[in-house]
């Protein structure tokens, strides 16, 4: 293993013309690598990154002069790439990461993790991340880390050795961040609706974004809630402060929060240190329909950019610019759906300016099919269309879009030509 300082790390040693990288995402971004990366692209040679979601501007269009750019998702940065017509959209369900970045089409030649110093047995933490990394990191040709002293020790299943990795790079400076967003008026109206639906007991599998952060935010008078989700934000930190969050009730992992990885900020970062009520897991458990059809009452709890009368959602496109995700959203509607008093949730707003969200056709792609809907929830109200036919289904649609907008959308279903 190499042990090198950051001014003297030459990744053009490590990295070969034509290589696969892949990072962790969000906060799990080993920055100091990423950033020397992108300074030493010309020294390497054209590669090829698989990107998650950015916590950061470290990745920038002029970079794709060398660098070919693959994502899962449109946010944040990415949006820059995706407008320069310099990423590459990779339209795929989140549970199948770990087997494209592991021995599939996308396999990674080389992983960059961000890791805190090892324990007293020398074993290193997956930090702030175990998410897609772990399948990518079996089968990596080389692995580079970032050992940064303030990224907080966690705990879950999987640990590294000095064995597993090739090169050590010791820094110390705070992990990107990640700040809660702040729901405006509707946003909170769509909330309140969400969080009635939960239960005491619940396990709750949410996504990314002010509306599911809002939801959290309403539940501090539940008992007994459970996590079982791809990532820990601090509104549900603050859950577990509280002892709202408890996981007492969990068939699986009893008395644990599980995710993939930790999207927020340094107070999330310190209260997930050394503490063993967090575990991060790969996705291949986060994602994994059973471990999901078993969990208890499982509440999933996902978004939208925009929803068709019959339950097709459209989670990527919007305006024909890609800012979303295929994500894990079906994984978990499916899994919730099997879950003994689980519920499948999509949640969004009716509008965006002046434009209806619930529509009659979808602008963009079918992200998760109407065989998989669930219930719908605007600021209007909550359509259940589990087992229900298309005409009903268009029925409870129609009373969940904006009154605005409901006149026009039962006039185009006439011009369909939607059977009764």
């Amino acid at each position: 293993m190499d042990d090198v300082t950051p001014d003297a790390l030459d990744l053009s040693r490590y990295i070969r013309e034509g290589d696969t990288v892949v990072w962790g995402q969000a906060c799990a971004e080993p920055q100091t690598l990423t950033e020397r990366l992108m300074q030493q692209r010309a020294d390497i040679g054209h590669f090829r990154c698989f990107l998650g979601i950015p916590a950061t501007d470290t990745v920038r269009p002029d970079h794709a002069d060398l660098v070919s750019f693959v994502s899962y998702i449109g946010s944040g940065g990415n949006r820059a790439l995706h407008r320069a017509g310099r990423l590459d959209v990779l339209p795929a369900p989140y549970s199948s990461l770990p087997g494209l970045l592991g021995a599939g089409p996308l396999r990674a030649d080389v992983v960059l993790v961000q890791l805190p110093p090892p324990d007293g047995d020398g074993r290193y933490s997956p930090g702030l991340a175990d998410d897609y990394l772990g399948a990518a990191l079996r089968t990596a040709r080389v692995v580079i880390a970032e050992v940064n002293d303030q990224v907080p020790y966690t705990y879950g299943p999987r640990t590294l050795g000095a064995s597993d990795l090739d090169v050590v790079v010791r820094t110390s400076r705070p992990p990107a961040e990640l700040r809660p967003g702040t729901p405006d008026s509707v946003t909170a109206r769509v909330a309140a609706r969400v969080a009635g639906l939960v239960d005491d007991g619940a396990t709750l599998q949410f996504g990314v974004g002010a509306l599911p952060e809002a939801v959290l935010g309403l539940l501090t008078d539940r008992r007994d809630l459970g996590i079982h989700s791809g990532l820990i934000n601090d509104a549900a930190m603050d859950l577990i402060e509280a002892g709202v969050v408890t996981g007492a009730r969990k068939t699986l992992d009893r008395g644990e929060a599980v995710a993939g990885l930790l999207m927020g900020t340094r107070r999330l970062f310190r209260f997930a240190h050394r503490n063993p009520a967090i575990q991060l897991r790969d996705t291949g458990y986060t994602h994994d329909p059973q471990t999901l059809a078993a969990q208890h009452q499982l509440v999933a709890i996902n978004s939208a950019i925009e929803v068709d009368l019959s339950g097709q959602v459209n989670s990527e496109l919007a305006g024909g610019r890609y800012i979303g995700a295929v994500g894990g959203a079906g994984d978990f509607l499916r899994g919730a759906a099997r879950s003994p008093g689980g519920l499948p949730v999509v949640a969004l707003p009716s509008t965006a300016g002046p434009a209806s969200r619930v529509v009659a056709r979808l602008s963009g792609p079918v992200s998760t099919s109407r065989s998989d809907a669930g219930l719908f929830v605007t600021e209007y109200g909550v359509a259940d269309l589990r087992g229900q036919p298309l005409r009903v289904r268009r029925e409870r649609m129609l009373a969940i879009a904006h009154p605005d907008h409901r006149a026009a959308l039962e006039a185009a279903l006439e011009e369909q030509g939607a059977p009764a």
